[in-house]
């Protein structure tokens, strides 16, 4: 059956054409029917629109993607095509005439098939038309992708299947919010789909309509839709065109510059190409060109264009980097282009390299050309800066992706070509813009004003691309796109002539709901809000935007300064932090995923908590992980990132004064009344606005009870900077990833602080609470890995992770018999400059060790500690520490003379004390004074002398005395006595004797016995002695 189409929509199309913009149609199928036979009026609305495209371009055949998320209605390829349109004619669900419509739509046009987990292999590609089916599995960052390949003058066609009503996607559930539930937090509110078919009814190139072409009340504003007319010349161009040609007309004969201008697409483009062109064949290596633009300028074309002159121009060494090898791929395809233009041939001038590392995916590395000399251009990583020793010419492409310490590590003496995306849909940053341009402007206006001619420092010169390569400029879709999606916020940050003190501020709640109404203040805010998420982050996505609207355990916070409520405007944006409520995992799903091995999404701390640290009780608490923290651009370095945490904390602590008991919130409707309401309307009688009856945007913290958490808590990619603030909030590291991240290089941080609660019983009174003995354990483990995983880490970030920032003194105790007596005497032979420090190297990783683990009570300075953490825990060489501290090699080993010599000192005190404790020692005498004297005591002994003497006197018996008797049998004595002569003066007697050898023995032991009496007995009776003489 035939119908007459609207004429609005072959007007809105044929202007598109005219002005090489681009069109949009939201066709919306209707419930009611039957499932199966929601397709054809689908075709028959796709075959209309492409016979319209068709008269309006007179193309006779143009390229077409088609999205999809698994599963096509209608096959792919053309036999199994035939045969279902046959099928379904002959089920009566497709008529003859629909039928070659739609056959001759898949005859006549180019068809790309693509499903949504693919379609970044599409960036690059042009098409007449894009149609995505399956809305439900669209992101933020597939929209943009794919409604960005459209040239201008072509069409966007979107199907909605299986709504009665365009207040369904209020409730819709999309495929992406999977991913933001939690166990805890199962319940996502679309606001993000909201927001998207509002944003529809104010965008004048869109039209909403059913499956029979009949426009929708939302799309009201075409009505008055009229034709337009273009001021082009006789042969069709426009101004911008015309100028373009006549330039490529005046450089046609200047070789090598004309062929390369040739190539170029828009007047800008073609300025860049030959600003490009001036500074290399200047030659003097002391310029830095940067080129900035939005997505679908032409950059990378121009870098490769410009790379091909640099070529024929005779540079030898040409590097080129990026995030990924898979975002050179334009760069190397107009490379390619610009040296076929200057008559190169491959396989005979030059050879293409790919890479052969899967992950790289055939990327092109390398490009040599053999033409004039050996020549190279070869990709490198952004890590590897350090082989840029050689290098004539440095192209960075896409430089706002690369963190920016990366991106000033590579400026060097050799000329250097930046590129960088603004506002694009793979990621932005406006740091490098912000903060790395505005250094080199201001270092070419110094080295100018400075005129040193001998030693000229380095020029500097901006670039910008404002024209679209694909489009016209003014196009309705991009104005669009950019304001959904939040792409173009660099003119949202207000200028902050007065900043208030930290101390003035004042956190406040930011309610979702009324953030994503679409109201003309709440967008304005919102665009403030990410304006400061691109100015301070390196990387955002579109799809960053849905989950902050969506995530159901996400919360905004907003820092700003005294309101005056008195002025009917929105206050200025100092500080936003995003935050993810996390944990409240049952402890049966902790002990699952333990068994299993597989962490769940979402939950970043506590999954990775119970994984470090196998604990199931932990992913138990409750907790918050801080997101993301932005500050505004002007108030940097200021206090207000400090001011907006401390408020945070202390608002999760409990500590701030709630002004009203209840949360001081309208009540949100509810999003099932909304359904029930759009079913009383149809589609043709619906009308689409804003939501009236909210809450209000900004909540004092006061007005709304805080959730009852455990702990806050933070993940980042580690650098000193950051780790620093967060450590001066007393956040404590748990876990640092060991395999850095391929984009930026950095390790993944995560850092806990414990709040104070009734719940945890706790056995120390200390700071870190129920975290002590986990962060003991993970200082352990990262000490243990510093010489293979951390190696490359900073001494001073490596001293930070570890605690050991200030002058510091290890512990009181040495563990264990590490060093031998050998190891010892090694020591003592360095310490008096006996041996080179080669032959005590292996007994610096054990005595470091020691030391970190505050096992030696040694005080070492900062430098020393450092010193020793370089050479004994990362196991560097001098070379490499000479190189991180930028210290001489003759301070580096005296440094480290001086940290041997007091840990030698501690050990040789250890060692003697264990030798003097190991050795046998004399008992010890008392020496007590006596209580008598000398003389007293000799007196004593002397009477108890002559008492026994007396008694021995008085009671003599004769026995006893019969040892002593003469044996006089021959008269010897007489006969002695009669010969005077033989008397001696003494008056001694000698006679012989007859006793008997054993009577003489017996008398001599008699006789030894009496002498030894009479040695005991010093002073004797002199009476009794005479006695014995005669």
């Amino acid at each position: 059956m035939r119908k007459k189409v609207d004429e609005r929509i072959r007007t809105l199309i044929e202007n598109g054409v005219k002005l090489r913009h681009r069109s949009m149609f939201f066709i919306v199928g209707d419930r009611s029917r039957d499932q199966v036979c929601c397709l054809p009026p689908f075709l028959f609305s796709i075959a209309n629109l492409n016979m319209m495209l068709r008269h309006a371009s007179l193309k006779s055949r143009r390229s077409i993607l088609w999205c999809y998320r698994d599963k096509l209605e209608i096959s792919s390829h053309k036999q199994k095509q035939k045969k279902q349109v046959k099928k379904m004619m002959a089920r009566g669900l497709l008529d003859q005439e629909l039928a070659d419509h739609y056959t001759l739509f898949l005859a006549t046009e180019d068809i790309t098939y693509c499903m949504y987990k693919d379609s970044e292999r599409i960036l690059g590609n042009t098409f007449s038309m894009c149609i995505l089916q399956d809305f439900e599995a669209l992101t933020p960052n597939i929209l943009a992708r794919t409604i960005e390949t459209v040239e201008g003058g072509g069409l966007i066609l979107l199907l909605l299947r299986s709504l009665s009503s365009l207040s369904s996607l209020y409730t819709m559930v999309m495929d992406v919010h999977e991913r933001f539930r939690t166990e805890s937090h199962t319940e996502a509110v679309p606001r993000f789909n909201e927001r998207f078919l509002l944003s529809i009814a104010s965008c004048k190139a869109c039209v909403v309509m059913d499956d029979e072409l009949n426009i929708l009340p939302i799309s009201s504003h075409i009505c008055n839709i009229q034709p337009v007319s273009t001021s082009e010349d006789s042969e069709g161009l426009s101004e911008r065109e015309r100028e373009l040609k006549d330039l490529k007309e005046q450089l046609r004969d200047t070789p090598p510059m004309g062929q390369l201008v040739g190539k170029c697409c828009t007047m800008d483009q073609a300025t860049a190409v030959i600003s490009f062109l001036d500074a290399i064949f200047d030659k003097t290596l002391r310029r830095t060109v940067a080129l900035l633009a939005n997505r679908g300028r032409g950059k990378s074309a121009a870098l490769g264009l410009s790379v091909a002159g640099a070529v024929a121009a005779g540079y030898s060494n040409i590097f080129v980097t990026a995030p990924s090898p898979e975002n050179l791929k334009t760069l190397f395809e107009f490379i390619c282009k610009g040296i076929n233009a200057l008559d190169y041939k491959e396989h005979l001038h030059y050879d293409v390299v790919k890479s052969n590392d899967p992950e790289m995916k055939k990327a092109t590395i390398q490009i040599n050309v053999y033409k004039q000399h050996r020549q190279t251009i070869q990709y490198i990583r952004p890590q590897e800066h350090a082989k840029l020793s050689q290098v004539e010419l440095l192209v960075i492409d896409e430089a706002a992706a690369i963190p920016l310490p990366i991106v000033r590590s590579m400026l060097g003496p050799y000329l250097v070509f930046l590129s960088s995306t603004v506002n694009g849909y793979e990621g932005t940053g406006r740091s490098l813009s912000l903060k790395l341009i505005e250094q080199l402007e201001s270092q070419s206006k110094v080295s100018i004003q400075s005129g040193n001619g001998s030693n000229p420092g380095r020029s500097f010169k901006k670039i910008e691309l404002n024209e679209s390569i694909r489009y016209a400029s003014g196009d309705t879709i991009e104005s669009w796109l950019n304001g959904l999606l939040c792409l173009d916020v660099a003119n949202s940050i207000p200028i902050i002539t007065r900043l208030p003190g930290p101390k003035k501020c004042d956190l406040y709640y930011v309610n979702r709901d009324t953030l994503f109404s679409y109201h003309k203040e709440s967008e304005i805010f919102l665009q403030r809000m990410m304006a400061l998420y691109v100015a301070s982050h390196y990387k955002n996505s579109p799809n960053d935007l849905q989950l902050m609207a969506d995530a159901p355990a996400h919360h905004l916070f907003v820092l700003l300064g005294p309101v005056d409520e008195t002025k009917n405007q929105l206050p200025d944006i100092l500080c936003v932090i995003q935050v993810c409520l996390e944990g409240q995992i049952s402890r049966k799903s902790a002990m699952k995923s333990l068994s299993e091995g597989h962490s769940p999404s979402g939950d970043q701390i506590p999954w990775k908590f119970c994984e470090q640290f196998q604990d199931e009780v932990f992913p138990t608490l409750s907790g918050a992980r801080i997101v993301r923290i932005a500050v505004h651009p002007s108030a940097l370095r200021l206090g207000y990132g400090k001011a907006a945490v401390d408020i945070l904390t202390m608002y999760y602590q409990g500590q701030i004064t709630h002004l009203e008991e209840d949360d001081g919130q309208v009540p949100e409707e509810s999003p099932i009344k909304d359904t029930e309401a759009a079913k009383k309307a149809s589609l043709l009688e619906e009308t689409i606005e804003p939501k009236k009856a909210l809450p209000p945007l900004l909540v004092h913290l006061g007005k709304r009870p805080p959730e009852r958490l455990h702990y806050l808590g933070v993940s980042f990619g580690l650098t000193l900077h950051l780790f620093n603030f967060w450590t001066k909030h007393q956040f404590y590291p748990f876990y640092v990833g060991h395999i850095p991240s391929p984009v930026t290089g950095e390790h993944t941080c995560m850092m806990l602080k414990p709040i104070n609660n009734d719940d945890i019983e706790v056995a120390g009174s200390g700071q870190r609470g129920f975290l002590e003995p986990f962060y003991q354990d993970f200082r352990q483990r990262f000490r243990r890995l510093l010489g293979s995983c951390f190696r490359n880490l900073s001494y001073s970030l490596a001293m930070s992770v570890l605690g050991l920032c200030e002058d510091t003194a290890g512990g009181s105790k040495l563990g264990g018999n590490l060093l031998t007596s050998y190891d010892l005497k090694r020591l003592e032979a360095y310490i008096h400059n006996l041996v080179d420090f080669h032959m005590i190297l292996d007994l610096v990783p054990i005595l470091a060790h020691q030391y970190f683990q505050e096992k030696m009570p040694v005080s070492l300075s900062l430098v020393q500690a450092s010193i020793l953490l370089c050479m004994g825990l990362q196991n560097k060489d001098v070379t490499s520490i000479k190189d991180e501290l930028g210290l001489e090699r003759e301070q580096i080993l005296s440094t480290f003379f001086k940290v041997m010599r007091r840990l030698y000192g501690h050990l040789q005190s250890v060692a003697s004390k264990e030798m003097d404790a190991s050795l046998p020692r004399l008992k010890e005498i008392d020496f007590t004074p006596l209580t008598k004297s000398l003389d007293e005591d000799l007196n004593e002994a002397a009477q108890e002398v002559m008492e026994q003497m007396r008694a021995r006197n008085e009671g003599l018996d004769p026995e006893q005395l019969q040892q002593y008797a003469i044996n006089d049998v021959d008269d010897e004595f007489g006969k002695a006595l009669k010969k005077g002569g033989n008397v001696s003066a003494s008056g001694l007697v000698s006679i012989k004797s007859n006793k008997t050898p054993s009577d003489s023995k017996h008398g001599r032991k008699h006789k030894e016995s009496a002498s030894s009496s009479k040695r005991k007995v010093k002073h004797g009776d002199k009476s009794s002695s005479k006695k014995r003489k005669s």
